[in-house]
């Protein structure tokens, strides 16, 4: 039988904006051999695989082109809008809140629509973990950047909101533009490491409306940058509220500007700053195309 999908723009309200995914919606689980065939086809930074649960709304996998990961940010907000989208999910009025079924147990998004449109997707992570540090003379210069680049007396640490990423303080958007991944010292870092991916940032946002930027890398098969990157964005804000870096839990994250892919990511940060609850992320979504996969 063919497989349906849709593509959809995430955190955006315009199309070729914002972060693309692509989300099957699936009568059954294939092999994961196939899933794992069929994201590194679809050559995106993530493809989510939905299919109906016993215990939550829908069951989500996601897959980047190289592996399985437990929770990623954009294809959860994709996954919604592609479920309204093929009329497999129904808006209860002006909010909306569905379960889904991951890997590590369920998560509620939800769904906040004005006379049937929807305005706003957001998605509730797990409570933040604070990981392991590393030092700043051997992180920045796998970015082309010196200790000097680092915002000052902050840890480089990894945080994990469902999936653990490295938070990478920066001073400015200067320092932030000349990042340039060294494949191979980033591959030895991660090797020996405990983050999935690097996310550098710093206060200050391309607009006036963001409190932040970001820009996310990666090592092919898996895509080099990332223009929106909610997983990381949630430890991001679980970062900046503990740290004090913001006096307000909830803000604007930017990201994606310089790749012509402009994101914009609401965060709310929940519970007090040395004992975090959970962090909320959300943005709009916009589908852009749809079709079938053939083979099975």
């Amino acid at each position: 039988m063919p497989h349906a999908f849709h593509l959809v723009d995430a955190f955006t309200t315009q199309p070729f904006a914002g972060n693309p995914a692509v989300v099957y919606l699936l009568d059954r689980w294939p092999d994961d051999v196939w899933l794992s065939r069929v994201a590194r086809e679809m050559n995106q930074s993530e493809t989510a695989f939905v299919r109906r649960s016993s215990v939550a709304d829908v069951a989500v996998r996601y897959f980047t082109p190289a592996e399985e990961i437990p929770l990623a940010g954009h294809p959860t907000i994709a996954t919604a809008m592609a479920l309204i989208h093929a009329g497999r999910l129904t808006l209860g009025g002006e909010q909306t809140v569905i379960r889904l079924e991951l890997r590590d147990g369920p998560l509620p998004v939800e769904i906040i629509a004005r006379k049937g449109q929807v305005e706003r997707i957001v998605m509730t992570q797990r409570r933040p973990l604070f990981l392991r540090t590393y030092r700043a003379e051997d992180v920045l210069p796998v970015f082309g950047l010196s200790p000097q680049d680092a915002l000052p007396a902050l840890p480089i640490q990894t945080v994990s909101t469902g999936t653990p990423q490295l938070m990478i303080p920066l001073r400015g958007q200067e320092a932030l533009r000349r990042a340039r991944m060294d494949f191979a010292a980033y591959a030895r870092l991660r090797e020996a490491s405990d983050f999935f991916s690097p996310h550098l940032f710093c206060l200050g946002g391309v607009t006036p409306a963001g409190t932040t930027f970001a820009r996310q890398f990666g090592l092919p098969p898996d895509t080099l940058e990332d223009p929106a990157t909610g997983s990381a964005t949630g430890g991001m804000a679980a970062y900046l509220w503990r740290y004090r870096l913001i006096e307000r839990p909830a803000f604007l994250a930017e990201q994606g500007h310089w790749m012509q892919r402009p994101s914009q990511i609401y965060v709310e940060v929940v519970g007090a700053r040395e004992a975090i609850e959970t962090v909320k992320i959300g943005g709009s979504a916009v589908v852009i195309a749809q079709g079938e996969v053939l083979l099975s």
